[in-house]
């Protein structure tokens, strides 16, 4: 028989209403107070309170709450029926007895006699039946005689207790993970992770400084590699907003109906597939920041979407009329010269004046090479320590092959190179062997004249080659995604067949 059918109409009433009410309490100290306050009313005891077991152990329990009896009583079971609270947390079913009626099994203690105690309740605490803890209440008054009848309802409410506790204990747990991951974030995306002393980074960070409390759209360019992102990162997490949304999406590969989709959303039954209602990024990044990597690869309908949400903070869902509102920062990044795409007519004017209220250059590895000694110690002391290996540094020619290199794929090649060196190390000085960086490859790539786009290009055939038209480890190589280096092939007409 359910615990319920034992409950008078008006008792069942007050019980979802005490349930109501402690299940919306969060902080687990208030809540514990307000549980014992309730039980304790409910019986019209004079002392009560609360065990709960002990983090780390299955047998030992500590008093969280009490009222009119202090901790050391409770400690020692001297000032209260010790039997019954052994009883409880050895498994017991609830208790509730005045004077003579004391259940079969238990018998009056010395310590009940002798501090005249006429009735006692103790009840468990249950979570998914386990013993999370118990609630015990006693009385010295005649008057306020605990009677049978009010077993039904405390054990009701014990178990609401018990649901309250574990929920509360939930809630506390996941804002402390998110004080965690939060605090993990921030400290991941300090100024003082981008590392840099030269003036071409000293400038950036300058810039950086001046825009991190403005909502101003900041256009952030740079070949790959080079940390656009990062920045874009630091800018948000050691700003006003950051305490807000943060949404990144790389824009380069997606096709542009689900780019659309992606961005603003859509509507159910939209297009195929679109079978429920969809929350665009726009949406998710409301009161924060959103950052556009590889801007300039928007096609034009998205070039005229995204003007709307610059100028009127509005946009709309794929399959949908209602306009909505959104108030986002736009941080965007390209490897691309936008004022030459708009030139060539492959970018908007207006949308290009609309993001580029700052503009940010990321300068090349090659052109702040005074920097490579600080990141390759940087990244050396980062892999050997989640590879738990002890290393001392790199030895003289090594650090100077990596000054001397051209590093095409900037920081990002530097990093990978670096983490590579330090798995493979047998050991404790990184040699030049232990790069892996042919000596041929110290020439530059680059040639006066070139443009961004035929550098790259004649950068990505190079290293296609050095891995026999393998794509996986050519992006890998470059410190590239897949996905990007598929897109890029595309663009060039090459057969993209991954061995």
């Amino acid at each position: 028989m359910s615990v319920l059918e034992n409950i008078d109409h008006a008792s069942l009433l007050a019980l979802v209403e005490i349930s109501r009410e402690i299940n919306s309490i969060q902080d687990p100290n208030e809540l514990l107070e307000r549980i014992l306050q309730t039980a304790m009313q409910t019986l019209a005891a004079e002392r009560g309170f609360i065990l709960l077991k002990a983090p780390n152990t299955e047998t030992g329990f500590v008093a969280h709450a009490a009222k009119n009896i202090s901790p050391e009583a409770i400690a020692d079971l001297a000032q209260i029926s010790g039997s019954v609270v052994r009883h409880i947390l050895s498994g017991g079913d609830a208790v509730v007895w005045h004077d003579s009626d004391l259940p079969e099994g238990l018998s009056k203690t010395e310590s009940i006699i002798a501090h005249h105690i006429r009735s006692v309740a103790c009840v468990p605490l249950r979570m998914k039946n386990r013993l999370v803890g118990a609630i015990y209440l006693d009385s010295h008054s005649a008057a306020s005689a605990f009677t049978q009848k009010a077993l039904p309802f405390l054990d009701a409410f014990a178990n609401q207790a018990a649901i309250a506790l574990e929920n509360a204990r939930l809630y506390q747990n996941l804002r402390e993970e998110n004080r965690r991951l939060r605090a993990e974030v921030h400290s991941r995306h300090r100024f003082s992770e981008i590392i840099g002393k030269s003036k071409a980074m000293r400038s950036v960070f300058e810039v950086m400084e001046r825009v991190l409390d403005s909502r101003a759209s900041v256009l952030i360019e740079g070949e790959s590699g080079t940390g656009k992102e990062l920045v874009a990162r630091a800018i948000h997490y050691n700003g006003a907003l950051s305490e807000k949304p943060f949404v990144a999406l790389f824009c380069g590969a997606l096709p542009e109906s689900l780019l659309e989709s992606e961005l603003f959303g859509h509507k159910k039954g939209a297009f195929t597939g679109a079978i429920t209602d969809k929350r665009g990024l726009f949406e998710v990044a409301d009161g924060g920041t959103f950052f556009l990597d590889e801007i300039g690869d928007l096609s034009a309908t998205i070039q005229a979407k995204l003007l709307r949400v610059l100028q009127e903070g509005e946009i709309k869902r794929v399959g949908e009329t209602q306009i909505r509102k959104v108030n986002v920062r736009i941080l965007s990044a390209t490897n691309k010269t936008l004022k030459e795409e708009v030139r060539a007519g492959r970018f908007r004017e207006d949308l290009f004046y609309r993001l580029n209220v700052i503009n940010l250059k990321m300068p090349p590895l090659r052109e702040r090479r005074e920097d490579i000694p600080l990141l390759a110690h940087h990244f050396l002391d980062r892999y050997a320590k989640e590879n738990g290996k002890a290393l001392r540094g790199f030895s003289e020619a090594a650090m100077e092959q990596l000054r001397r290199y051209f590093w095409p794929g900037n920081v990002r090649e530097l990093e990978n190179t670096i983490e590579r060196a330090v798995v493979l190390a047998k050991n404790d000085l990184l040699a030049e062997n232990d790069l892996q960086i042919p000596a041929n490859e110290s020439e530059p790539l680059y040639m006066d004249g070139m443009t961004l786009e035929q550098y790259e290009r004649r950068l990505v055939e190079r290293v296609l080659r050095e891995n026999d038209g393998h794509i996986t480890q050519t992006a890998t190589r470059l410190g590239v995604s897949r996905r990007w280096l598929h897109y890029r092939l595309k663009e060039w007409g090459y057969d993209q067949t991954d061995r």
